[in-house]
């Protein structure tokens, strides 16, 4: 039924849940995997210092989201599943319109996320993608909280 899942990642413990869920659906599915990791102005606006942005910190975040997407890829592989690695450089918007895109493009039939289940305040501060991308995906989502 499912031979395209997308598995938005940020190496949280919900993530890794989400990821954890994805692999055991693509061993009973034969399906392959692309893992993704998106970049946005949202969060490297957080590494402002002293007014500056670093070219150390921008790289340093870059390059953990790298090394999280490898160890994803490594779990999958190992239990079998082909999986593909894409980190999305996303600017001026929100990571779930970056995940709804990435979906779009690469025709997912389903997208497997964590969610950090985020309400009142905390929901209206930091925002919900997960809930950005059940709204606006062009495929079935599979959410899981931790």
């Amino acid at each position: 039924m499912y031979k395209k899942i997308l598995v938005p990642i940020d190496g949280s413990a919900t993530g890794e849940r989400g990821l954890s869920e994805a692999i055991s659906l693509a061993k009973d599915q034969g399906a392959q995997l692309q893992l993704l990791h998106v970049l946005s102005d949202s969060y490297l606006n957080t590494v402002l210092l002293g007014g500056i942005y670093t070219a150390d910190l921008l790289q340093r975040i870059h390059d953990e989201a790298t090394q999280i997407l490898e160890s994803a890829a490594k779990r999958a592989r190992e239990a079998g599943v082909p999986a593909d690695t894409q980190l999305l450089e996303y600017h001026n918007s929100q990571v779930g319109q970056g995940i709804v895109q990435e979906a779009q493009r690469w025709q997912a039939d389903l997208i497997v996320m964590g969610t950090h289940g985020r309400r009142g305040v905390d929901r209206a501060m930091m925002g919900s993608d997960a809930e950005y991308v059940v709204r606006h995906a062009p495929a079935p989502v599979l959410l899981l909280r931790s």
